[in-house]
């Protein structure tokens, strides 16, 4: 087993407190209103949505691929405090037969300008001798991006949601 690590920063004008809220905290609320195309539902099947509980996310039919209908995580923490939060992909169509699993820590920062500063890290297992292409990548953090910018203009447009 291998694993691949990758890096991601980007930046928002939405103060890192209501980032959180609303991508994290209430995810299972308000991306299936905002991305009805994409997400079906997000469902809590273990827990209390803190760490240790497992998520399920519902996707819309062909959104991923055409066999992707579903992921599910593992939270691994949840801190509102530093705006952190980890999580484990541990089942679904994009592990395949090419990843053990694969996990996501997210952090926000304010930023100087008074906006967020998020940074994403990544970690590929990969199974026997399978190598990560930079394509495979690119694919997936567009989607994860293109929810983000949702949620981001959401949060522009109702300047009271989630403070």
């Amino acid at each position: 087993m291998g694993v691949t690590t990758f890096t991601d920063n980007s930046t928002s004008p939405i103060l890192p407190a209501r980032i959180f809220k609303a991508t994290i905290l209430d995810s299972h609320n308000l991306i299936p209103k905002l991305m009805p195309q994409a997400i079906k539902s997000i469902e809590i099947i273990q827990g209390d949505g803190g760490p240790g509980s497992i998520k399920q996310i519902n996707f819309a039919e062909g959104w991923i691929t055409a066999n992707t209908n579903f992921h599910v995580h593992r939270i691994d923490e949840l801190n509102e405090k530093t705006y952190t939060y980890t999580y484990t992909l541990i089942e679904g169509e994009a592990l395949m037969d090419k990843f053990e699993k694969i996990s996501f820590e997210v952090k926000l920062e304010a930023s100087p300008n008074g906006g967020t500063i998020s940074k994403m890290t990544s970690k590929y297992y990969t199974k026997d001798d399978f190598v990560l292409t930079e394509e495979e990548i690119k694919a997936g953090k567009e989607k994860v991006l293109g929810m983000y910018k949702v949620v981001e203009a959401y949060l522009l447009q109702n300047p009271d949601a989630y403070v």
